[in-house]
């Protein structure tokens, strides 16, 4: 009875469908590409879809007769075509947008965002529904709502993502899920463009058309990475419609900031895009201030519908002046027993400088075998040459607040020499689908440093400059003089970084689906050079060349219990090659990360909302974190002498809840909770205090944002914003360190003065913006952390350094 059941029911299904018709297609981009995540609707009904990742889609069950098929999406013209449907039959459609530079203006001047967007660091082009990784993607609409000027301004928008700074205060770098991000090439976690870059002399977030951010592990796709996140910065690009902006930017201390952006077609195929920017600020901190200048040209050229080449190139010329922040006594353990002092004193020379000259390329190739198959291929060159002059970091301040400052130079010259080719493709087997990916990479590079002589004018020869007290600048008097500096040697040290990974996505079954990838890295340190320049004679550094291999897997299951819907559980391995060397000259041995995240991913309102969440544990085999103490028992301040601290665990979970309602109102909501601390210290130099949180990792990190545009009311063209950023309680100064019975090497060095963790309350930010437009004339303003709230930025153990307090800033924009 069963069976005739069932069969009765197969029959009326088949009848039921035989009197009714069914859509297929695929939908293209202007340029032959898939165009995916494109509204397919029925005008004037519910029935719709919207196409895959391969630009795909099928709507079914429609009775005969006539129809409009709308399809639609952000950037594009919205298409509208006339269709008959017969009962019983399938009709195959394919269908072209075509590219609205009117629609993209609009945009950028409404300030919409689009949720849950793609990052291109993925390599892949996997949807975010399918991406079983927690992402972020800054626009740059919420760039210029927000007015960033800097790198640390976009990424703050990220949930779980905060900010810190350098030795001196002369770049950013940045935290998350308890990990830091370098800011040199060889920290290899900071891209632009897809390729690595030294980030030297803050990056310029004005020239930026996003900012993508992939946290938890990307070794499987970039190798010796950082286990908490990845950033790339993606620069405008040349486009075939003539327009453009110029503004300029009004700012507390003195702050004035022109931008230039023009584009526009030069022949059929070829396009060019050209954006400048020139900054001028002084700053809340005594004797600070900027001089930079930026400019990133483009071309564009189509060699045909399958294959086209991108070259961009960037030049940065940021002269500032270092800041070591308000330093941190000795033994001090509370935020109330640091100096008292307001929030302008700076402790540095007046005459400290840092100037960084920076110039970079990019060449992009896609090829386009088939609708399903395309080649990538990037390679750049970049140089960033540093020159500094000043006193060091304040590593060995008293109780009593006495300072004695010693003078510190700079002169680095660092090329990065980058080459990629990816491969991706789709196919099925049987009833699996395949999106892969096949992809080699390879860097180079290669770092030169100097030494340094130093005398003053009466002619002694020495590091010994003078003596201040923080505390009480009256108490002595401080030197003004500008001692001379002379290049007494020149070190030569190159890596290379080779790569080859393979990763697949398979669709078992439209709610199943699994990501598995494997990478190979081979890494050589090569054995610096020595040169003594006073005596012209060459000689091989202490450390050998080094040479280390590893592999890199990863496995995900991803289930989809709804189109909308995903929910993920990853597993990945990184082999993390530690740079630097020990307090005896001795190449560090590598750090094992396993990294645990799991996640639930949502759409809804047809993507106009998203809402994520991801839970993560990421176990650290080894960290490596600067020495306390240099062979000798000193106090040590060179980055490159290092220890290994022992096991590191870091859990903790994200929330993000962003969304674009309509064109004019957009909305982003983020939180994130880390809690990195010492698990297993046996054995470790010194020995950690297990369960310790570490220095620098907020345990909390909130962020949000809503923009809104009046359209049809008296006050059209009126645009009102707010944000708001949090950064939770963390801790300055040192981790405790046990069991050194003295000092290192039999030397007698206190360990008193550096056991001491100083705890940083939480704090909060908020910003105002309001603005108009009218026509092609826009001003907008701003007034950031409203309520002057006063906290500190942590550098590192050495130092910590005011946020900056209540500011004002303008700015006027004309589009043409």
């Amino acid at each position: 009875m069963k069976s005739v059941f069932v069969l009765l029911l197969c029959l009326f299904t088949q009848m039921i469908y035989a009197q009714t018709g069914q859509i297929t297609g695929k939908v293209s981009n202007n340029d032959g590409q898939p165009a995916a995540f494109v509204s397919v609707q029925i005008k004037g009904s519910k029935k719709g879809t919207t196409s895959d990742e391969q630009g795909k889609f099928t709507i079914s069950n429609l009775k005969g007769g006539n129809y409009t098929l709308v399809a639609s999406f952000v950037g594009y013209k919205t298409l509208e075509q006339k269709i008959v449907i017969e009962e019983g039959k399938t009709l195959n459609l394919s269908l072209e947008l075509l590219e609205s530079s009117e629609m993209i203006k609009e945009i950028v001047v409404s300030g919409s965002y689009i949720a849950n967007r793609t990052p291109t660091l993925g390599k892949a082009n996997i949807r975010p529904l399918d991406l079983p990784q927690s992402t972020g993607v800054v626009t740059s609409t919420v760039i210029a709502d927000q007015q960033a000027i800097r790198l640390g301004d976009v990424v703050k928008n990220v949930s779980g993502v905060s900010q810190t700074e350098t030795r001196g205060g002369v770049a950013e770098t940045f935290s998350s899920r308890g990990y830091s991000v370098g800011i040199a090439g060889a920290g290899g976690s900071i891209f632009k463009n897809g390729t690595i870059s030294n980030t030297m002399g803050f990056p310029d977030a004005s020239t930026l058309e996003s900012v993508e951010v992939m946290k938890g592990s990307s070794a499987l796709l970039y190798g010796n990475v950082s286990g908490g996140l990845i950033i790339n910065m993606v620069t405008k690009k040349p486009r075939f419609d003539w327009g453009g902006q110029a503004s300029m930017l009004f700012g507390s201390y003195n702050q004035y900031k022109p931008t230039l952006d023009v584009y526009g077609p030069i022949s059929k195929n070829l396009a060019f895009r050209v954006v400048g920017t020139y900054e001028n600020a002084k700053s809340y901190r005594d004797v600070v201030k900027t001089d930079r200048t930026y400019v990133t040209p483009s071309l564009l050229y189509k060699i045909n519908d399958k294959t086209d080449v991108l070259l961009q190139v960037d030049y940065l010329k940021s002269n500032i002046v270092p800041d070591a922040g308000v330093g941190t006594p000795n033994s001090r353990v509370t935020i109330t027993e640091l100096p008292d002092a307001p929030r302008n004193r700076f402790i540095n020379t007046s005459w400290a400088y840092n100037n960084t000259e920076q110039t970079s390329s990019y060449l992009t190739i896609n090829h386009k075998f088939d609708a399903n198959w395309k080649l990538t291929a990037i390679g750049s060159i970049q140089n960033t040459e540093v020159k500094g002059f000043g006193v060091g970091v304040p590593s060995a301040i008293a109780t009593n607040g006495d300072y004695t400052r010693t003078l510190s130079a700079v002169h680095t010259n660092e090329k990065d020499y980058t080459a990629q080719v990816n491969l991706n493709g789709g196919f099925k087997t049987g009833a699996i689908g395949h999106q892969l990916l096949v992809g080699a990479d390879f860097l180079r590079i290669s770092n030169v440093s100097h030494s340094f002589k130093f005398t003053s004018a009466a002619g002694v020869v020495g590091t010994a400059y003078d003596k201040i007290n923080i505390f009480d600048f009256s108490k002595y008097v401080a030197r003004t003089d500008i001692p001379t500096i002379a290049d007494t040697a020149r070190t030569t040290t190159p890596q290379n970084r080779y790569g080859v990974y393979v990763q697949d996505l398979l669709t078992i079954t439209s709610k199943f689906k699994v990501l598995a990838g494997l990478r190979y890295s081979y890494q050589t340190a090569f054995q610096s050079t020595i040169l003594n320049l006073e005596k012209n004679v060459e000689r091989r550094g202490a450390t050998a060349d080094k040479s280390d291999g590893a592999l890199s897997p990863k496995l995900a299951l991803i289930y989809q219990p709804l189109k909308t819907t995903s929910i993920y559980s990853s597993y990945s391995n990184s082999f993390t090659i530690n740079t630097g060397t020990d307090i005896n000259g001795d190449n560090l041995k590598p750090s094992i990360i396993d990294n645990y995240e799991i996640g639930v991913k949502n759409e809804f309102l047809d993507g106009k909302l998203s809402a994520n969440l991801s839970v993560y544990k990421i176990i650290n085999s080894n960290f490596a974190q600067t020495a306390l103490f240099d062979r000798n028992g000193n106090p040590n301040t060179n980055t490159n002498i290092k220890e290994l601290s022992g096991e590191t665990t870091s859990d903790g979970f994200e929330v993000d809840f962003n969304g674009v309602l309509s064109k004019n109102f957009y909305f982003l909501l983020g939180y994130g909770y880390n809690y990195m601390r010492y698990t297993n210290t046996t054995g470790a130099v010194g020995s950690q205090v297990e369960g310790e949180q570490l220095i620098r990792s907020p345990r909390s990190t909130a962020n949000g944002s809503i923009f809104y545009t009046f359209d049809n009311t008296k006050l059209k063209g009126v645009k009102l914003g707010l944000s708001a950023f949090y950064t939770g309680n963390r801790f300055a100064g040192n981790n405790n360190v046990v069991g050194l019975n003295g000092g290192l090497n039999n030397t007698t060095a206190s360990l008193s003065s550096y056991n001491a963790l100083i705890p940083l309350s939480g704090f909060a930010t908020v910003d105002f913006s309001v603005g108009y437009t009218f026509s092609k004339v826009s001003v907008l303003g701003k007034v950031s952390n409203i309520f002057n709230e006063m906290n500190y930025i942590v550098h590192d153990r050495y130092s910590i350094n005011p946020i900056a307090p209540r500011q004002l800033a303008l700015t006027v924009n004309y589009r043409f």
